[in-house]
């Protein structure tokens, strides 16, 4: 099962909405094939090694992360193939929460003879899918803030400078980042001072959609996520009220023909900031149905304060940079008014420290506090 567990992660970013689904197929103590979910819309994992196999597999045992699908969709169910080529037994990491399949794959396979016994490395293949079993069961997508930030806890100097607070090594790991995400957000306010691409700069790497939270539709024709809107897909999200101006209709034409999709919310929270008008809340929801199964915020402490306070934060990376920056008038990661109290700060759980050369990245899970039971 971890041998599956490896060759599940090579299909990152490239499966999405599907589960990262690695397979291996053991027979008289040898490995003899293995596979792995390489794409969405291709062949599963379990149809890859069974068709790649070199020798008889009947009787084998199969190793796989996630309960092998019982219904046809983009590709013929792989209980079927399974079933075809004479397997023994069937070893699987979790049930596919997918109301599709959930358990259905395990009773089809033991109504044929097969024995079949889940549960194996539960916890690591259900870490492995985090992305999955969250957006199947809520059908919004999974939401990871990253923001850099100085040891003293500042993104930037007071003057604006923030390059670099963390080095080569975590400015790698963040682009691997944009590679396992569907989509990478940021507000208004990072394009109009860095513009930036937001894409994936890692070889093989799947630059993922960006998403611009832009509530009066400010962003420049010449940025380079305009230019670009042509290659890389793009989404813009204003709010509501701003198209139904004539100035703020033709400028989402214009954005339209230059190959953006424009996106509008509801009213959103109050707030002093230029993208306070999106509703979070309400555009996760939409992306949610363009199948945009996940997102990573890469944006500033308003943009950040915002999804915090909507309560759509799933996942958050901060990285730490050895570097004391100081300064009363320096920006933290999260601005925004913050919690009145203790009771109502935002906790991490499951809280996890690694390196990234001279750096470390602190992960954790929000746990909203009891001013926020409305999340």
């Amino acid at each position: 099962m971890r041998r599956a567990l490896e060759l599940a992660r090579m299909g990152e970013g490239r499966t999405n909405p599907n589960p990262m689904v690695g397979c291996v197929i053991v027979k008289d103590g040898r490995i003899i094939s293995e596979g792995y979910h390489e794409k969405y819309g291709e062949y599963h994992a379990e149809r890859n090694a069974l068709l790649r196999c070199g020798e008889d597999p009947a009787g084998a045992d199969l190793y796989v992360t996630l309960e092998p699908c019982c219904h046809y969709g983009k590709t013929p169910p792989c209980t079927e193939i399974i079933i075809e080529k004479n397997i023994g037994r069937v070893f699987i990491g979790n049930v596919d929460p997918n109301p599709k399949v959930a358990g259905g794959g395990v009773k089809i396979l033991r109504e044929h003879g097969i024995e079949v016994e889940s549960g194996i490395l539960e916890e690591e293949c259900r870490k492995l899918n985090e992305v999955f079993f969250h957006y199947i069961s809520t059908g919004r997508p999974f939401v990871a803030a990253k923001y850099a930030m100085s040891a003293d806890g500042k993104i930037a100097c007071a003057s604006g400078d923030s390059k670099w607070i963390t080095g080569e090594t975590a400015r790698k790991q963040v682009h691997m980042l944009r590679k396992r995400y569907s989509g990478i957000l940021a507000g208004i306010g990072t394009v109009l001072a860095d513009d930036p691409m937001l894409n994936c700069r890692e070889e093989e790497g799947v630059d993922p959609v960006r998403i611009i939270c832009d509530a009066h539709l400010r962003i420049p024709m010449e940025s380079q996520i305009v230019r670009t809107a042509d290659q890389v897909p793009t989404i813009v999200c204003t709010a509501e009220e701003t198209l139904e101006t004539a100035a703020g209709r033709e400028k989402a034409d214009q954005l339209a023909a230059a190959g953006v999709t424009v996106l509008h919310t509801p009213a959103g929270a109050d707030g002093d900031s230029s993208y306070a008008k999106v509703d979070l809340k309400n555009l996760m929801q939409q992306l949610g149905e363009r199948k945009i199964d996940s997102v990573l915020i890469e944006g500033g402490s308003k943009i950040n304060a915002d999804a915090f306070a909507s309560g759509i934060v799933d996942k958050v990376y901060a990285y730490v940079g050895g570097v004391i920056i100081g300064g009363a008038d320096a920006p933290s990661p999260v601005g925004g008014r913050g919690a009145e109290s203790m009771a109502g700060a935002v906790r991490l759980r499951d809280l996890t420290v690694s390196t990234a050369g001279e750096d470390c990245c602190i992960t954790g899970y929000p746990v909203y506090g009891k001013d926020r039971e409305d999340i």
